[in-house]
């Protein structure tokens, strides 16, 4: 996710009656390279329903763009 400038993931409930939604700013930061999505997403708690899971996607939305260097010619 980083390579590709995502910083920032959305968090979505489990519950597909709640699927309350909450943007955790530069959590791709704070995470490991080695750390695989999946293995987080059951220690989330949903702040508004109390349910254990959560979906975590990444933020493709709010990814910097990154510019390849140009070659120079001489």
């Amino acid at each position: 996710m980083r390579a590709a400038g995502v910083r920032k993931v959305l968090i979505y409930c489990r519950d597909f009656r709640c699927r309350h939604l909450n943007i955790m700013p530069d959590d791709a930061d704070r995470w490991p390279d080695e750390l695989r999505i999946l293995d987080i997403e059951d220690k989330f708690v949903c702040t508004t329903c109390g349910k254990r899971g959560a979906d975590i996607r990444p933020d493709w939305q709010s990814a910097e763009r990154i510019v390849p260097a140009r070659k120079v010619r001489r």
